[in-house]
């Protein structure tokens, strides 16, 4: 199939690209990447009046540290993510999700903020994001506006976007000296989407974690915290014993959903089974 008909406009500031969307409407569409966008829009999905290409605003590029918050671009490419001596350093985390992301020439292409407005559960920055306590910075109308990863993700494919409004950036408190984290997603095969997945941060004294985020993806219609499990972890001496409480306190938290190939039993083990797995990671 190919795509309905639309106007295009590449616009080179925000404020032109804004303006576009103010005049276009929920008919419009942004496109930078285009790894989802061009196939719903061959597959007729998605059928805009106007599709608005933001590949050549400024102000959506590159990833700098300021102060104690590291900044990333929306337009950032999950490559540059990989590729970064700054994300190595400031956010480990999302270092060591990038190879799970989809394949190569995706990962060339595609773009840190396509991903979060997206708003795919299965996917790996949503998860990050709110695993690391990121703050999402957006442009519209009125000016920008600020808001926690926590908020962003609303539903299924749905987040706190308005459609006259593009995200710029994303923040995030660069890691302590001994934060220490966990990433792992199980999956059929490399490059498929996640049956589940664990993005788990925390602080780490001795076998005492604290500060602990444990955010599954791919079992709910957003990443989903596990602050149960969470809490009975934090501040105290990992052992055999609270592991086992922390995975029962997860699988009984989190509703699970199934999708067209995994039961909503087989995922909430999996969350059991990945967080048993990050926590002895953790500690070995």
């Amino acid at each position: 199939m190919k795509s309905a008909a639309f106007d295009y406009a590449k616009p080179k500031a925000l404020s032109e690209a804004l303006a576009l969307l103010a005049e276009a409407g929920e008919d419009a569409r942004l496109i930078a990447g285009g790894q989802t966008l061009l196939a719903t829009l061959n597959l007729r999905l998605s059928e805009p009046s106007v599709l608005i290409d933001i590949t050549h605003l400024d102000e959506l590029k590159g990833i700098s540290v300021i102060g104690e918050q590291l900044r990333i671009g929306a337009l950032v490419t999950h490559t540059e993510i990989e590729d970064s001596k700054l994300i190595a350093q400031h956010a480990p985390l999302l270092k060591a999700a990038v190879p799970h992301i989809a394949h190569r020439a995706i990962r060339n292409l595609g773009t840190w903020g396509g991903s979060l407005a997206y708003g795919d559960p299965a996917a790996e920055w949503p998860a990050c994001s709110l695993a690391l306590n990121a703050t999402m910075l957006i442009a519209g109308p009125a000016g920008e506006r600020r808001i926690s990863a926590q908020d962003f993700f609303i539903d299924l494919y749905t987040t706190s976007l308005e459609p006259d409004e593009i995200l710029v950036a994303t923040e995030f408190p660069v890691a302590s000296s001994n934060q220490v984290f966990y990433f792992h997603e199980l999956a059929r095969r490399h490059g498929d989407y996640a049956v589940a997945g664990l993005a788990l941060v925390a602080n780490k004294v001795g076998n005492v974690l604290s500060d602990c985020t444990f955010t599954f993806f791919s079992v709910g219609a957003t990443p989903v915290m596990a602050t149960r499990a969470q809490a009975l972890i934090d501040g105290k001496p990992l052992n055999e014993d609270l592991i086992a409480s922390a995975v029962a306190a997860a699988r009984a938290e989190i509703d699970a959903i199934a999708d067209i190939t995994n039961s909503a039993e087989t995922k909430r083990h999996l969350i059991g089974v990945l967080l048993e797995r990050g926590l002895k990671h953790l500690i070995a």
